[in-house]
């Protein structure tokens, strides 16, 4: 038996808003994005911005939004109204927003290499764009079982395992 796999399209930009930390190339984002997206059932057209940001506007964005003081790792905004998706149209999934210099300063602290760091944030925040959340027991265990299932494909250590270089990597979005 053939696994059916979603056939989609990816419209992918991704902003660099700061030059605090050296990042991959867009080409590895939008692998990151992709395998989330298609581990998660997701085809079709879909665009996405992933926006890479330093301290001052991570922290202006998590006050104004979550009304909490400081920058955090990784913030995800869908669409106002949801992900409506139109005939021939794309859908539009929103933004995920990384606050590299935190990323950086997790991925020193969790001795952890910072681009396997990074992907996990890619594909965390792009599953809360798709509706994962993680505030009850029953929906953390299954968004995090889908991102170790997708770090595990990309070729990263399972994050929430405390064995894996360091403590177990918690999120904050």
């Amino acid at each position: 038996m053939r696994a059916v796999v979603p056939l989609l399209e990816l419209e992918l930009e991704v902003q660099l808003a700061t030059d605090e930390v050296p990042v991959p190339d867009e080409a590895r984002f939008e692998k990151w994005a992709r395998d989330t997206l298609l581990a998660a059932d997701t085809g079709g057209e879909c665009a996405m911005v992933i926006r890479l940001v330093g301290m001052a506007e991570g922290a202006r964005l998590n006050e104004t939004w979550r009304h909490k003081g400081g920058a955090t790792n990784v913030l995800a905004f869908p669409p106002p109204g949801g992900r409506a998706v139109g005939p021939d149209a794309q859908t539009e999934l929103g933004d995920v927003v990384i606050c590299l210099p935190i990323a950086m300063e997790e991925a020193k602290e969790q001795r952890k290499e910072f681009q396997a760091h990074l992907a996990h944030l890619i594909v965390h925040g792009t599953l809360h764009l798709l509706g994962y959340t993680h505030d009850g027991e029953e929906d953390a265990a299954r968004m995090e079982s889908l991102e170790t299932s997708v770090l595990r494909g990309l070729g990263i250590a399972d994050p929430y395992d405390a064995g894996n270089s360091g403590e177990a990597s918690r999120i904050d979005a």
